[in-house]
């Protein structure tokens, strides 16, 4: 009995499929896309958020975001690896419509738009808790003891939840900065 076997590589089709067909419905990356195409680039300081009238043209920042958003949620965090996505990637076909921008572009649109890029994740996160993307539970406890196995280090108030968010933060404002050095480095090293 023969195995199953693909289409060739070689042959040609005559109604190409359509990556919208691709991309199911209810894949995330269609949140990733609508979200983004509706922000104001503008009112949110992207650097190159209006085109220019002279010059090559560059990239829309909103496709570039899209890329860094997609990125954050698949653990892909080099601006290479995002290069290389943009390749062979059909969600990110989706995304980028087949765009394919190189891994400085990426880095450069990392480093410009750092303060940007913080605030985005941030309404995007508070966006997914509005449609209950995330899980939350709210447990309130009287005063009586009980045996559990929840530790102090896991239990938190609004005090420590906010505590915590401000170290995420300084974290990630950390992480743009490690990555801008590291690119510099890396910049040095092939001089």
């Amino acid at each position: 009995m023969p195995y199953i076997s693909g289409q060739p590589r070689k042959q040609k089709t005559m109604l190409p499929d359509c990556i919208d067909d691709i991309i199911s419905q209810d894949n995330p990356v269609r949140v990733i896309d609508a979200f983004i195409n509706e922000m104001d680039m503008n009112e949110l300081e992207f650097i190159r958020s209006a085109p220019k009238d002279t010059g090559r043209p560059g990239y829309d920042p909103r496709d570039i975001l899209k890329l860094y958003i997609y990125g954050y949620f698949n653990n892909i965090r080099s601006s290479r690896k995002l290069m290389a996505e943009c390749g062979r990637n059909i969600e990110v076909f989706f995304l980028l419509n087949r765009l394919t921008p190189d891994f400085r572009t990426i880095s450069d649109f990392r480093k410009d738009n750092k303060g940007s890029i913080k605030l985005v994740f941030r309404s995007f996160a508070d966006v997914c808790k509005k449609l209950n993307l995330y899980e939350k539970q709210l447990i309130a406890i009287d005063g009586t003891k009980i045996k559990a196995v929840n530790s102090k280090m896991n239990s938190y108030n609004k005090k420590t939840l906010a505590e915590r968010i401000q170290r995420i933060d300084a974290n990630i404002s950390r992480y743009l900065t490690q990555l801008l050095i590291y690119k510099l480095f890396k910049v040095r090293i092939a001089e």
